[in-house]
């Protein structure tokens, strides 16, 4: 969970930036598209039990609250919206668009997002457009991607790669920025949520904006599930991917040793004739009456590039993209491989035998799981990949650096913010005197540059000056925390989170964890009146507060109760009770 720290930073600082000559600003959203491969005709939107949600029908019209399902259908020039279970008629607009939290049914599937949407018509068909934070999005897609085989320095350059994907290359679509289909880059949108845990912890560790870099300039990237032990070259797969900017250094065919460490990933497929006609020829590729099919050209890895098809020359990767959307995407993996025709009574069967999946061009998945397994970090994965590529900061181009201070690491883009690691070794040793508590391991803090890149690559509202989740800080500047002489009672806030949250249990309320950093920075203010709040609503206002106000009050109530249990209790009980859980004779009787 995301926690807004109470230690708040003056209203002023909202608009700092710094400056960084003409570069452009990187996106803070993405357009995606919703259920992209089920070309619906109508979907039922409802509110989400508890949660606020609104809608309106056109750019400038006054937001409703949506109070009942509305189902919206697909029409010539616009959609049809109806209420569902009203007799009140049809509504007809150009498009809908809805806010809050809401949930969508169609095609047998469920879906409630906390995210815009837009939804309009083309061709008959409904298109419907979520308007994500791009770290949100980069979550989405490094959960659904990923593996079990990955672990966090696999994943942290998965994030970098899909968040370099998208920000660094149009993507052919023009209701959207990017779909949700393997065409761009793979949404689940219901993970399973250890997976989506495992993909936030990632996206946050590389957050601010990190993307690829090849000698100053942005790099295109990409990434595939198996190369079979040798990467493809983006022109192998996409003749047209360089484009004007010609070749692509970085993105080479090379051999993976990595990637078949465990042995080569081989498959074998046999498809009859007729099968394959239907594919062929549901896309437009190849008219029936067809008998051969042969391989033309093979690319630099070995990959199939060309084919043959009767007297059709055609791509392989259009073959495998027709094969897969006709035929399932578990026929052809990849477009490594050879292939046979065999008579049989049914008729003719082309059988395929190939290794490797996906397209193979970038970072190999298997291989990225496999370095790290081996202990390599996040920066070897994608030196291995991207030959010559480097992390930066979407924005400068900067590398981050890290600087060690003893038990807490600082990434920061700056090199004079060497000069705050005495500060901020004092801020971790009054926390830890403060609390009882050590760390675990060393505490990263990562300080953004600009305000606005802590908030994007955070999440956080605008009023907090940084933000902690488990042994993970970032904060605003450095340089503008310490001009408003904010900087080490900030730290020391944030360090003691980070220590309280090292030893918190699953069972430790939000109002414990909050409260007990509250009642350490200031012991004064959990012995003051008693607060307005209940202890039973505490957590909801401290995750969801709607203001500055709010928050400030929420956390207040919280030192209230933890001081309470402190000074009862005494703190050797109370840390007990962190790890294991608060004992309910006390939660139902605090009150």
């Amino acid at each position: 969970m995301k926690r807004a720290v109470a230690l708040l930073i003056a209203a002023a600082l909202a608009g700092q930036m710094l400056s960084y000559g003409q570069r452009p600003a990187p996106a803070a959203t993405l357009r995606v598209g919703v259920w992209t491969l089920w070309h619906d005709h109508a979907v039922t939107i409802s509110p989400s039990a508890g949660s606020p949600a609104m809608f309106r029908t056109c750019q400038t019209c006054a937001s409703a609250p949506l109070l009942k399902a509305i189902e919206i259908r697909a029409g010539r020039g616009g959609v049809s919206v109806i209420e569902v279970h009203e007799a009140k008629g049809v509504r007809e607009a150009a498009e809908v668009f809805l806010g809050g939290a809401f949930t969508l049914t169609a095609h047998g599937e469920t879906l409630t997002l906390h995210d815009p949407l837009r939804v309009t018509a083309r061709g008959g068909e409904l298109v419907l457009a979520a308007t994500l934070p791009v770290e949100a999005y980069v979550e989405r897609v490094v959960a659904s991607e990923s593996g079990p085989a990955d672990s966090p320095e696999s994943l942290k350059a998965l994030a970098i790669v899909v968040r370099s994907f998208a920000l660094h290359r149009k993507h052919g679509h023009g209701d959207y920025d990017l779909c949700d289909s393997t065409h761009c880059q793979l949404i689940h949108w219901a993970n399973a949520p250890a997976r989506r845990q495992a993909a936030h912890a990632a996206t946050l560790a590389t957050a601010g904006g990190e993307t690829l870099w090849f000698h100053g300039r942005r790099a295109a990237a990409w990434f595939n599930q198996n190369c079979g032990g040798r990467t493809a070259g983006p022109d192998e797969v996409w003749p047209e991917a360089t484009g004007k900017s010609g070749a692509m250094p970085w993105l080479v065919s090379q051999t993976d040793p990595y990637c078949t460490a465990g042995g080569a990933r081989e498959w074998s497929a046999s498809l009859t004739l007729d099968e394959l006609t239907r594919a062929l020829a549901s896309e437009g590729l190849v008219r029936p009456g067809w008998q051969t099919l042969t391989i033309e050209r093979r690319g630099q890895s070995g990959r199939a590039v060309m084919l043959r098809v009767g007297a059709a020359e055609i791509r392989a990767e259009e073959f495998r993209l027709a094969v897969g959307r006709a035929l399932g995407w578990g026929r052809i993996l990849s477009n490594w491989y050879e292939v046979s025709r065999q008579d049989s009574a049914q008729g003719p069967v082309f059988v395929f035998h190939g290794r490797g999946s996906g397209h193979g061009v970038g970072l190999c998945q298997a291989g990225a799981a496999a370095m790290a397994a081996q202990g390599r970090d996040a920066t070897q994965i994608l030196a291995q990949y991207f030959p010559g590529g480097v992390a930066a900061d979407e924005t400068t181009g900067q590398t981050w650096q890290t600087l060690r201070g003893d038990g807490f690491a600082l990434e920061t883009l700056t090199t004079s913010d060497a000069a705050f690691l005495p500060l901020m070794s004092r801020a971790l040793g009054d926390a830890e005197s403060r609390s009882g508590l050590r760390p675990n391991g060393p505490i990263t803090v990562r300080a953004f540059a600009t305000t606005e890149a802590f908030r994007q690559g955070t999440l956080a509202p605008g009023w907090v000056a940084a933000f902690t989740e488990g042994d993970w800080i970032g904060t605003q500047p450095l340089t503008t925390l310490a001009a408003r002489r904010l900087l080490e009672p900030v730290l020391r806030h944030e360090f003691l989170h980070a220590l309280v949250e090292a030893q918190a249990g699953a069972h430790a309320p939000l109002w414990l964890r909050e409260g007990l950093v509250e009642a350490w920075v200031d012991g004064s203010g959990g012995r003051s009146a008693k607060p307005e709040f209940k202890l039973d609503g505490i957590d909801a206002a401290l995750a969801h507060a709607d203001s500055e106000a709010e928050s400030e009050r929420a956390h207040r109530a919280a030192a209230w109760y933890a001081q309470r249990l402190l000074d009862r209790y005494g703190r050797t009980q109370v840390l007990e009770w962190l790890r294991n859980g608060v004992p309910t004779s006390f939660t139902t009787t605090s009150d």
